[in-house]
């Protein structure tokens, strides 16, 4: 039997013995892992470029998207201020890219507005808008870069492969503006076209019932629906419904609602309700009818400075009995005055929107013989004034420690047994201002986004002439709510801008 021998067996010698050679045979695996090394490498540098160019350009989209949402407060001028806000504010750079390293103004990012957001965060943001009153949010799309891969080209070359592209990047971000409001009193109002709570700071408001059926104009109000106020949890207004429910957040003195969105849509009510002007005034110590059941109840104190030109009834003729009595109904005058009304509202000439224009210095003669309070001059506001008397009681002995010492009116509640409260908040709400023209308000309307909220100041107790359901409500703007603060809740007034997307 014949032995089978290699085919190079019968090959000349010197042929035999180079293809029996084995050296240098790992030059071929060298090379190959050289060619997969170098596309790993290629692979990383190049990446890392892209992924380099991506962040950037997303910090860049980012940036641009809470600049301009911070405009979106549905003003007329909200989406040209949101404009000029993202092509003006914000600048960047971008370091791989070709072209311009700089990323700033319109030719590198397209905005666009959106009324709201789908709850799903992968669907598809179709609610565009171009009108500055609907606008919510902002998508930025950042203008596309192309980032040059040279080692995938090479390492693409090397493999056989065909040349490997450059690489498009892109980016977008969506923001919007998110605020919240605390102890937000049930009560909105109707304002002018583009009226701004701190465009109007000292300016006093009438404000009048509105009813249920014709057109709601600026100075009308109306309540907001509990069920669009969350009740605080841990405020007095607890487990309430009904007239007990709005009794306790009109009157009650703090922690009545949770913080709720500033732009969550809230339900109005009319205006016209029984008994909500007395639980108004137990903030100025008046505790009429069933209300005097609160007369000693802590949720429930008046302000500390309750001046309003009215003597108490057991003051009369000048004289004072040692027992402390409610002012009640009381209209006799005293020997002091209320805080003036803006002298145009009182004459009847600008309507319900005043001008911040009073008569202070009769306010000083009459109540504080012709000297300002401390921290008072001719500019101040009601409120200040207000905040001024209290400041110099407290720096007084008793029994001098009141608002007006050596006046048969003092300014100090007498009714409620626990006395004052120490906030002297107390006579301020916070109120939703709304655009009642644009929202077709006629008394019940369901999910009306207010424009803002407002600080309002109470210059005197709510009237409610013949004692029906209609009420005359006069305030002062403080200003728009920041700062204003809670109970239970921390109920500081936050505005943030936030993304989204």
């Amino acid at each position: 039997m014949s032995r089978l021998r290699p085919p190079f067996a019968q090959m000349p010698g010197s042929l035999r013995r180079f293809a029996a050679d084995e050296a240098g045979a790992v030059l071929v695996l060298w090379g190959m892992f050289l060619a997969v090394a170098f596309g790993f490498l290629a692979l990383a540098v190049d990446f890392g470029r892209m992924a380099s160019t991506q962040s950037e350009m997303q910090s860049y989209a980012d940036q641009v998207a809470l600049a301009a949402a911070g405009e979106l407060d549905r003003r007329d001028t909200a989406i040209s201020r949101a404009t000029v806000a993202a092509q003006r504010l914000i600048s960047d750079w971008q370091t791989y890219a070709a072209g311009d390293r700089v990323l700033s103004g319109a030719a590198d990012f397209q905005l666009t507005f959106l009324t709201n957001l789908p709850a799903n965060d992968t669907a598809a943001l179709t609610a565009t808008t171009t009108d500055p009153r609907l606008a919510r949010y902002v998508r930025v799309t950042v203008t596309t870069a192309t980032v040059p891969t040279p080692f995938a080209a090479v390492a693409s070359t090397l493999n056989g492969g065909a040349v490997t592209s450059d690489v498009e990047v892109a980016a977008t971000a969506t923001a919007g503006p998110a605020a919240y409001a605390c102890d937000v009193t049930p009560l909105m109002f109707c304002v002018p076209p583009g009226w701004q709570a701190d465009q109007n700071k000292g300016d006093q408001i009438t404000l009048r019932s509105g009813g249920n059926g014709a057109a709601w104009g600026p100075g009308n109000f109306g309540f907001l629906d509990p069920s669009s106020l969350p009740t605080d949890s841990a405020g007095p207004c607890k487990g309430l419904n009904g007239a007990s429910l709005y009794t306790c957040l009109v009157g009650a003195e703090r922690a009545v609602t949770a913080c709720i969105r500033t732009d969550q849509g809230v339900n109005t009510l009319t205006g016209q309700r029984v008994g909500l002007a007395e639980a108004f005034n137990m903030r100025f110590d008046h505790f009429d009818g069933d209300l005097k059941k609160f007369q000693d109840d802590p949720a429930y104190r008046p302000a500390p400075n309750t001046v309003q030109g009215t003597l108490p009834k057991s003051v009369k003729n000048g004289n004072k009995e040692s027992r402390p009595s409610c002012r009640g109904n009381n209209a006799e005058p005293s020997d002091v005055i209320a805080l003036p009304r803006d002298t145009c509202i009182a004459a009847g000439t600008c309507g319900r929107f005043g001008n911040g224009n009073w008569n202070r210095a009769n306010y000083v003669a009459r109540n504080h013989n012709g000297t300002y309070p401390l921290g008072t001059d001719a500019t101040s506001t009601r409120y200040q004034m207000y905040l001024a008397e209290i400041a110099e009681a407290k720096k007084r002995s008793a029994p001098n420690n009141v608002p007006l010492p050596g006046k048969l009116e003092t300014g100090a509640p007498q009714c409620h047994k626990l006395g004052p409260t120490a906030d002297p908040d107390r006579r301020t709400v916070v109120a939703a201002a709304i655009d009642c023209a644009a929202n077709d308000i006629r008394g019940n309307t369901s999910n009306v986004i207010p424009l803002e909220y407002v600080q309002l100041f109470m210059t005197e107790p709510v009237a409610s002439p013949g004692g029906g359901e209609d009420a005359e409500i006069m305030v002062e703007v403080i200003r728009s709510a920041g700062g204003f603060g809670s109970g239970a809740t921390v109920g500081v007034y936050r505005e943030i801008v936030q993304l989204y997307r």
